[in-house]
């Protein structure tokens, strides 16, 4: 397979990380051969490392960009207000932000066991400060969280709806979030 006619990095890298999303997210990232991220792409398999240094960064980038993404959208949005609020702020926030990335989502969670040793150090310290957020708030809703069991239970419960949820389903995002946030009230007896 020639190059394609046109085919630029800042055009053909982008594609070369859709395709790895894609094909990570429906096959599982050891099922997923360089030479078939290529052939989705349309370049050949020697020239995807002009674009990445291997499987393994791919995976790495695509975990890293979605963990810095989650977080810096979090600090956007962190509202002030009781800790109540803020517990339902973040509820709606992981609901909404998570939604509209099922495929990152699914794979930042089931690919964690083909990081490399140091690549998961960075990808866990950064799911590290992101659940401290939420083991924050919940210590200042009086939720005992010594031992994280609640926060990574409601951190499970919210990133579940991406297995389920599918767009003009019965209930609307914004009903959904809403139901999510009694559902954790009700859990941590807020």
């Amino acid at each position: 397979m020639a190059r394609k006619l046109g085919s630029r990095s800042e055009k053909t890298r982008p594609l070369v990380r859709a395709a790895a999303l894609r094909l990570f997210a429906r096959d599982g990232y050891a099922a997923v051969p360089m030479r078939q991220i290529a052939a989705d792409v349309g370049v050949q398999a020697g020239a995807l490392y002009r674009y990445t240094p291997d499987k393994q960064s791919l995976l790495f980038e695509l975990m890293h960009v979605h963990m810095e993404e989650l977080l810096a959208a979090w600090r956007e949005v962190m509202p002030d207000g009781s800790p109540l609020d803020r517990l339902d702020a973040f509820v709606r926030f992981h609901i909404h932000h998570h939604m509209d990335r099922a495929e990152v989502v699914f794979i930042s969670y089931m690919e964690l066991r083909n990081l490399t040793p140091e690549n998961f150090m960075v990808i866990e310290g950064m799911r590290a400060e992101y659940e401290k957020v939420l083991e924050d708030i919940l210590a200042e809703c009086g939720v005992d969280t010594d031992d994280k069991l609640t926060t990574l239970a409601v951190l499970a419960m919210l990133t579940g709806v991406n297995t389920w949820y599918r767009e003009g389903g019965l209930l609307g995002r914004t009903a959904i979030a809403e139901r999510y946030v009694g559902m954790v009230r009700c859990l941590v007896k807020a």
